[in-house]
């Protein structure tokens, strides 16, 4: 796949959906949705970006009662479908595209920030240390087992997710696999130890993320839905005991859906597991590989150049400057993100990050 012409700012048809160029705008959680409703302010923010040639929404809840943040929202209900016609409103009207992660948190959903609600995953295990919640800081708490039961029935609420999507708008849903929540809980070893059809091997930890997909591509079309994976991302107390191995696994399988991407992120947020885990995806998946974590621009073309990936999403960057697509064209200074305004309300380190010109 190695093309020396291609750039950031090459077009490229991501399975049904057309982009204007390579950079992704990857799935950054904002906590601006208070009651877990989109709005107004999110569509201005999402709108702002939509120069990027693809942007991933923040993380979404697909069942009531699995919040991890508080402000986190949701496409479980008419109203947040509602809510969320703004954002592809906006975004579509400036000519982006944009795509919905479908999430549930899993045992990251802490009873505090759920009216109550007990926390589920693959087994009960808890996540070390603590959480933000309206209390103050707690400990996780230990999520209760689901049964197979419940599986499909989370499996139906990924569904149900990705019609609601289709119907506020979205260009295609982006199944969140990673760091940490639900559909990751049970991949890696380290959160899943079932003993049945759910657990022990590959195969059956990977089963309930390809339930996931078979209902969501059945709704949205394979072309129109990616896959986040953090096979190396230790956070919230996550590891597997063969990263590799579980990558080239992972990504031989994801080839039998002739998904829009996978979407992989190359590291650990906190430095513990390391490996080369992009070079074997690019060894193993046959179809659009999308890379995330830490990539400036000038290595993110030469990644493209070589052919080691065929996009890029870029976090923080993006979020701190909403034209990052011009900027990095014209070789422009950039704006840098303030990380005490990530995670609060109001416009503050939202939508007044000035735009270039401005």
């Amino acid at each position: 796949m190695s093309n020396a012409e291609t750039t950031l700012f090459s077009p490229v048809t991501l399975g049904d959906v057309e982009l204007a160029n390579r950079f992704v705008m990857a799935p950054l959680t904002r906590t601006r949705a208070p009651g877990h409703l989109p709005n107004a302010l999110m569509a201005e923010y999402y709108g702002q970006r939509a120069s990027t040639g693809l942007i991933i929404t923040e993380c979404t809840m697909v069942s009531e009662g699995t919040s991890a943040f508080g402000d986190d929202p949701g496409i479980y209900s008419q109203e947040q479908i509602d809510g969320w016609k703004l954002t592809t409103d906006a975004v579509h009207q400036a000519d982006g595209r944009v795509f919905m992660q479908i999430w549930h948190a899993g045992r990251a959903a802490h009873p505090l920030l759920n009216n109550g609600k007990e926390a589920v995953g693959p087994s009960a295990i808890a996540i070390d240390g603590d959480t933000h919640t309206p209390e103050g800081k707690k400990p996780y708490t230990v999520p209760r087992e689901l049964t197979v039961a419940e599986i499909k029935t989370i499996v139906n609420d990924f569904r149900q997710g990705a019609i609601n999507a289709k119907a506020a708008g979205f260009d295609g849903v982006e199944i969140h696999g990673a760091n940490g929540y639900l559909l990751d809980q049970f991949l890696r070893d380290s959160a899943n130890q079932r003993t049945d059809e759910y657990g022990g091997s590959m195969e059956n930890r990977a089963r309930f993320l390809f339930e996931v997909i078979e209902a969501v591509t059945e709704v949205m079309g394979s072309g129109r839905v990616g896959v986040r994976l953090s096979p190396l991302n230790s956070f919230q107390s996550m590891k597997d005991s063969d990263p590799l191995a579980w990558t080239r696994f992972l990504a031989e399988q994801l080839n039998r859906y002739n998904l829009a991407y996978v979407h992989l992120m190359r590291a650990d947020f906190f430095g513990i597991q390391q490996a080369d885990v992009v070079s074997v995806a690019r060894e193993t998946y046959q179809g659009h590989l999308m890379v995330n974590m830490g990539y400036s621009p000038e290595e993110a073309q030469q990644v493209l150049k070589s052919g080691q990936a065929d996009s890029v999403a870029f976090g923080t960057s993006i979020l701190a400057n909403p034209d990052f697509v011009e900027r990095v064209k014209q070789g422009a200074e950039l704006n840098q993100p303030n990380p005490d305004t990530f995670y609060t309300s109001g416009t503050e380190g939202y939508t007044d990050y000035p735009f270039m010109n401005a």
